[in-house]
């Protein structure tokens, strides 16, 4: 049996070329995950957009209250992907930390169909910030707090269960993880569109009840189909905890703090197959000299954990922290996108939802980014990868970081957008009486989708690829981090921008407060965040350049080890002396990697 052939032997991503089982792996399994993703995301996203309604009309918070109580909700939501991340690296399989998480989401569903359901259950209008208090507020904060568990925990594993079904040593199948990557993305928008008409439509007229109980349906269906996958799965066995491993490093890097790093031929590395946990070397780096003091042995020291790294296990710390500029960059166009599920959705009540006698529920609004992802998702993977490959010669028509640029400058012309729209909407209806058409939202709503399309597609990518074998399922729950960060950090920009602009303006007022919207100056909140986004863009290009692609060497080819070191120190001496732009520097580098591959 090969190295991972089944169930129950160990792979942390590495495959070997000739897979024993031709039923196991590639696409094949991964429509059970785009059906379950797509499933799952008929709820979660309605949920996503129509929560600060429900927060606002069903638990009476007022204008700022429910939407940071819907930014802490997703916020929190997102973050616990870590949670999922770290349990299928270290406890469990991807699979069945899918169906764990699952259970979890379907409880905290049922908690919220029996408090809308109930009347006696929803406090009173009181007029406050926020009216939920008692045994009320302990039924809604657990129920929202499970929801945000179980879809936290699913998207921190499933993303790592999908890619996992391609070997990237191969090269053929190794440029079809960014195929997965765009199709799972599409059937995460498939399902959203879904959710945000239907389910949407459904709460706002017919009961919230009946939506999360649609919500809570389309789950249960979907870890059906998860599970009905199981005999097309490339599973990996759970390994040593990946916190732990950078514990390790950190603690040993301390102790050895007054050691001097010696050459990198002298520090210690492991070398059989036996002793590696997921099978390949990472070459030497000398980006964060300073963690190569845990890869020193010191004299008269017998090697053991604690004692020493090898230089494999240190160059993934290296790894994880070469990557938090790039995940630290994309925060803020989350933060603008967490007011597209808030503000933006507020707006659209007060504006014309009627299309002839129909009328369109304001938290359907975002269908329409939904349906430009949906349309240009294979547009971009069947037409206009295959023209950029033939003009870059990058696999993938572009690197990941320049799918991440791509929507960084987009999210800033959308926040500029949505400003100007805010002006306009509030003068007609000031000065003519007259509500605007909720449509006029759409054009920031679509600009916006097209850049969430490269961002987020590209981030999971990056995630993967770049993060050390057994560390991928926390590393692509990165992505969902910077989601998580993003929420939480418009939390914090609504309540300073309160603070601030209450005492500086002279009615004594915040520019988000109260509950009339055509009073407050949300078009100044956006095009604050309009000049950010465009102040982070810049930042981001800095450290796009300054980041070095990962090399992964199999340890049965220890030739490429000295010719990886060779190479990357080259790359280091040309990047002290090159003005390239971060869009060639990443190419040559990604081209570095395809080389060694085939190699």
């Amino acid at each position: 049996m090969g190295l991972n052939d089944e169930v129950g032997v160990k792979d942390f991503g590495c495959q070997p070329k000739n897979m024993k089982n031709p039923r196991q792996g590639g696409f094949r399994a991964t429509y059970f995950i785009f059906a379950m993703m797509g499933l799952d995301n008929i709820g979660f996203v309605a949920n996503m957009v129509s929560m600060v309604l429900y927060f606002s009309f069903i638990m009476h918070f007022d204008l700022s209250g429910s939407a940071t109580t819907t930014t802490n909700f997703l916020g929190t939501t997102f973050l616990l992907t870590l949670v999922g991340g770290f349990i299928s690296d270290t406890y469990m399989t991807h699979l069945n930390t899918c169906v764990l998480f699952g259970g979890i989401q379907l409880l905290g569903y049922m908690l919220l169909i029996i408090q809308s359901r109930y009347h006696k259950l929803q406090p009173e209008p009181c007029g406050e910030t926020t009216c939920v208090h008692g045994t009320k507020a302990l039924l809604f904060y657990a129920s929202i707090w499970l929801v945000a568990l179980g879809g936290g925990g699913i998207r921190g594993s499933i993303p790592a269960l999908g890619a996992g079904q391609f070997n990237d040593k191969h090269p053929e199948e190794r440029k079809q993880i960014a195929t997965f990557f765009n199709l799972f993305l599409l059937s995460i928008t498939i399902g959203a569109s879904i959710g945000v008409t239907f389910v949407v439509y459904v709460s706002s007229h017919l009961g919230w009840d009946k939506g999360f109980s649609i919500s809570m349906s389309c789950a249960f269906v979907g870890l059906v189909c998860l599970a009905l996958g199981k005999p097309f799965y490339r599973v990996r066995v759970p390994g040593e905890s990946p916190l732990l491993k950078v514990l390790q490093v950190l603690v040993v890097t301390v102790k050895n703090w007054r050691v001097d790093v010696p050459n990198s031929d002298e520090l210690y590395e492991l070398r059989d197959r036996k002793s590696l946990s997921n099978g390949e070397l990472i070459p030497h780096s000398n980006q964060f000299r300073l963690l190569d003091k845990a890869a020193v042995l010191p004299k008269g020291t017998e090697a053991g954990k604690w004692r020493v790294c090898s230089v494999t296990q240190v160059e993934e710390v290296k790894i994880l922290t070469r990557m938090m500029p790039i995940l630290l960059s994309t925060i803020l166009m989350n933060t603008c996108f967490a007011q597209l599920q808030t503000f933006s959705v507020q707006q659209g009540t007060i504006m014309n939802t009627h299309i002839h006698r129909f009328d369109v529920p304001s938290a359907s609004i975002p269908v329409i980014p939904l349906v430009f992802m949906s349309l240009l998702i294979p547009v971009y993977e069947f037409a206009l990868v295959p023209i950029l490959r033939k003009i870059t010669g990058h696999p993938n028509g572009i690197t990941y970081l320049q799918r991440v640029g791509v929507g960084l400058v987009l999210s800033a012309i959308s926040m500029g957008i949505a400003g100007i729209i805010e002006v306009k909407r509030k003068h007609e209806f000031i000065h003519h009486n007259h509500r605007i058409s909720l449509f006029w939202l759409s054009f920031h709503y679509a600009i916006f989708g097209i850049a969430d399309m490269f961002t987020f597609g590209g981030l999971l990518e990056f995630f993967y690829k770049e993060a050390p074998a057994g560390m991928r399922s926390l590393s692509t729950s990165f992505s969902w981090l910077s989601l998580s960060i993003g929420f939480f950090l418009s939390t914090a920009f609504v309540e300073l921008i309160n603070l601030v602009t209450g005492k500086l303006s002279k009615s004594k007022t915040g520019w988000l407060e109260g509950r009339d919207m055509n009073k407050n100056h949300l078009e100044r909140f956006y095009w604050f965040l309009a000049v950010l986004s465009i102040l982070n863009f810049v930042n981001y290009v800095f450290w796009a350049k300054w980041y070095k692609y990962k090399t992964d060497v199999p340890i049965d080819e220890e030739m490429l080890l000295k010719s990886s070191q060779a190479r990357g120190a080259d790359q280091s001496l040309s990047a002290t002396t090159s003005s390239m732009s971060f869009i060639s520097k990443n190419q040559e580098q990604e081209e570095d990697q395809r080389k060694n591959e085939v190699k």
